[in-house]
């Protein structure tokens, strides 16, 4: 079985909305909630700190590890899949930054500026809405309180005078048990006791008549005051409105789980992962350091004619110098590789056709025509003609 609700103890009593002075709270719940705007922004301005340094040192470890995994010999899809961490690193830092710049650019300014515009001051008065609903309590308070003070008074006096009525009793049981007293005085103390009983009653009815008074008027002025309760209450509504709002933007940046650049992050990375393939390395591994390799075997090495290089000056010269021009052209075939070391050498492969055009001049240098166009000098002893 439910128990009944206790009556409010004593403390507890004095400590009730309802008693005089005790609106003060909900009065200061204004200051308070504009203190609390300012710990939102130094607190979470901090955090931007928190997560500014976060995207450094994760650049930091990213630059750091790259650089020595660079310098390590990994290969293939293992090297790729290592690599990524780092790629997806730089990618969180960027996040984490833009973090940061949010909660500072974004969040900070909107919470004071709806903190200038909420929290008004009146001249002299510290905020205007503390100012008005101080005022609007102690407007109502005040018959209130002037009730409650002439009740005090009226209880008081009834405590006093039935102190002074229990103390005439004890005087009067004692006179009535001395055998000694006379009748006379037991009669004056007798009265004495009346006069005390008399007062008490009066005190009581006084006491009584005014506390009627305060309980007929305790419904009004509960009324007033839990109107003007209210309207701080509403006030405060709209505070934990905004505050709400604020908070659940602040999760918005924060909350990097539901982020679908990170999760495009992760997801990559888990992709690269799970691309690794133990085949694939190892066949690279034997095609660039194993017997994969392409090799150069031993075999007969053809003599190949050298070339004497003519100084660009002298060849020049030789250009300018009359040399048979062939009409036509001859055909001919190259015996060797050739690649030309100036502008005006032609390169070509062994076998490959072209024709000449000039002469061979006295240092064994032809002028030919490639296939594609290009005119240039080549060595008279690289070709042979066609037949």
């Amino acid at each position: 079985m439910a128990s009944l609700p206790q009556e409010p103890t004593q403390d507890l009593a004095k400590r009730s909305f309802w008693m005089p002075g005790n609106y003060v709270p909900t009065v200061h719940r204004t200051q308070q909630s504009y203190r609390a705007c300012n710990d939102l922004v130094a607190c979470f301005t901090e955090r931007a700190g928190v997560e500014r340094q976060y995207a450094q040192q994760l650049s930091q470890w990213s630059s750091k590890w790259k650089a020595i995994m660079d310098s390590r010999p990994l290969y293939g899809s293992l090297m790729t899949a290592w690599q990524s961490f780092f790629t997806s690193t730089e990618r969180l830092s960027a996040l984490h930054s833009s973090i940061s710049q949010s909660l500072v650019a974004e969040e900070g300014p909107r919470v004071k500026t709806w903190q200038r515009e909420t929290f008004p001051k009146k001249l002299f008065c510290g905020f205007r809405e503390s100012y008005d609903n101080n005022a609007s309590f102690s407007r109502v308070q005040k018959p209130w309180n002037k009730k409650l003070t002439k009740l005090e008074k009226a209880r008081a006096m009834y405590h006093k005078c039935c102190q002074k009525e229990q103390s005439a009793m004890d005087k009067e049981k004692r006179a009535n048990d001395a055998e000694n007293w006379s009748a006379e005085k037991k009669q004056k103390v007798t009265e004495a006791r009346e006069l005390a009983t008399d007062a008490k009653e009066k005190a009581r009815e006084r006491y009584e008549k005014l506390l009627e008074d305060v309980t007929s008027y305790t419904p009004r002025y509960m009324e007033e005051m839990e109107v003007v309760f209210e309207q701080s209450q509403e006030e405060e509504r709209k505070r934990i409105s905004f505050l709400k709002q604020a908070f659940l933007s602040i999760h918005r940046h924060l909350d990097v789980t539901n982020n679908d650049s990170v999760k495009e992050v992760y997801n990559q990375l888990h992709q690269t992962l799970m691309a690794i393939n133990e085949e694939e390395d190892l066949k690279w591994w034997k095609n660039n350091h194993g017997p994969g390799m392409l090799t150069d075997w031993p075999k007969i090495q053809e003599w190949v004619p050298p070339v004497k290089k003519l100084k660009r000056k002298k060849r020049e010269q030789k250009g300018k110098e009359g040399r048979p021009v062939m009409i036509g052209g001859v055909k001919v075939r190259a015996l060797y590789d050739y690649t030309g070391e100036e502008g005006d050498e032609l390169s070509f492969k062994a076998g490959e056709e072209f024709l000449k055009v000039e002469e061979e001049d006295d240092q064994g240098w032809c002028r030919g025509v490639l296939s594609g166009g290009k005119e240039g000098f080549y060595p008279a002893n690289y070709v042979q003609l066609v037949q």
